[in-house]
């Protein structure tokens, strides 16, 4: 009871945000709940109504609506893809990092609207995957999750940003606690790992490969930042200084001079992968933007340069770690709205729907990423594309 009432207002937060999804589509369509609209979306009836519809389906009001477009079809053919590797153990993957490659499978469900408590075939999958990931013995007594894997801190900062997406959301009030336990165990060591000290000043308020080191980059930082900004959103422990400090690396991994007011120069410009090192690339930029925007830093004249370089970037498959990249292109530019966002989720259509196999997964064009899986790449494949869905709270505006 003690972690039901700690919770409350978080798991409540949350209904709100499927709730009003719910209600919205529900007013669109004509059949919205005179007990939703009046009562508000904390109310006892609100929560019923949201528990009904999302047990039935949490699908977008478009596809229930209307014939599915082939962005809908392509997303069918790689969630069936995805649930058709699970092994006997709940595990997704084929080429190994067993927990990480679960957890991307699980973001990419839970960004389609699946959840664990569905009692269709993926809902199952769903729950069982997460049943997995929660073992105990797939994170240390550190509570470190990319060792048992071989992930390291990449492995760790995305089943960390899982789970605090997945507070909550659990299919009982164990799996909740469960969740909320391996939650704050994984934050705390990431907040430990910034706390290391730095060989240079540079590389203060980032991470890199392990939870000791003692420099960092940005592709792995990104990670971490994100799970400590859902898991504030959750209400757990997390420091304001944290992610402060984490901004601040962000800024100082940006390509060009800042001026003493910390404003770049006129030219559009974009993020590199270590601090100093002046040679923005696609997947870095398009990190940079996504986590500087989660991170509230909507304004800032780095965000505005970043996404103005990359609006023109052309997409290339073979893109070095461009799976990814394609990933914070298209959740980055959703935030900036407008045009930006319309072009780059037409973009982004275009390139990955093109590269679909026939089984419905996909295989990183790239030679940094090809080798980990497809259910890596169709994970990726799908946190891309199901931009247009906004299910997951960390991407919501």
């Amino acid at each position: 009871m003690k972690f039901q009432q700690a919770t409350h207002t978080i798991i409540s937060s949350r209904t709100t945000v499927y709730c009003m999804a719910i209600a919205c589509a529900c007013f669109v369509f004509g059949f919205a709940s005179p007990s939703v609209a009046q009562d508000g979306p904390n109310s006892s009836a609100a929560k019923k109504a949201v528990d009904t519809a999302t047990k039935t389906s949490l699908l977008p009001a478009k596809i229930n609506a209307f014939e599915k477009d082939e962005t809908d079809r392509a997303i069918d053919k790689a969630i069936d893809y995805l649930v058709g590797q699970q092994k006997s153990n709940g595990a997704i993957f084929d080429r190994g990092h067993d927990t990480t490659m679960t957890s991307l499978s699980i973001m990419a469900m839970a960004s389609v609207g699946i959840q664990p408590v569905d009692p269709s075939p993926k809902g199952k999958a769903m729950n069982k995957a997460l049943t997995f990931v929660l073992q105990a013995d797939r994170m240390d007594e550190q509570g470190y999750f990319g060792r048992k894997d071989g992930s390291r801190m990449y492995g760790h900062g995305i089943t960390t940003l899982m789970l605090t997406e997945m507070h909550g959301m659990g299919s009982s009030d164990e799996q909740d606690e469960l969740i909320h336990d391996r939650c704050q165990k994984g934050i705390d060591l990431i907040l430990s790992s910034q706390k290391e000290k730095k060989r240079d000043i540079q590389y203060r308020g980032g991470w890199r490969y392990e939870p000791n080191s003692s420099d960092a980059d940005l592709s792995v930082s990104v990670w971490q930042l994100m799970a400590l900004r859902s898991a504030k959103n959750d209400g757990l422990q997390v420091p304001a200084s944290a992610i402060r400090d984490a901004v601040e690396y962000l800024k100082r991994s940006y390509a060009l001079p800042l001026d003493r007011n910390g404003l770049p120069d006129a030219k559009p410009s974009g993020f590199s992968y270590e601090p100093q090192q002046r040679n923005p690339t696609f997947t870095m930029t398009a990190a940079g933007l996504l986590a500087m925007q989660v991170c509230g830093e909507y304004n800032s004249p780095l965000v505005k340069s970043a996404a103005e370089w990359l609006s023109k970037k052309e997409i290339k498959w073979n893109e070095r770690f461009g799976s990814y990249g394609i990933y914070y292109y298209a959740q980055g530019m959703y935030q900036r709205g407008g045009e930006l966002a319309s072009n780059a989720e037409k973009k982004v259509a275009d390139i990955l729907l093109k590269h679909q196999n026939g089984n419905g997964s996909w295989t990183s064009g790239n030679g940094s990423e090809s080798n980990i899986g497809n259910v890596y790449g169709t994970s990726m494949a799908v946190l891309s594309l199901s931009v247009k869905y906004h299910y997951l709270p960390i991407y919501q505006k």
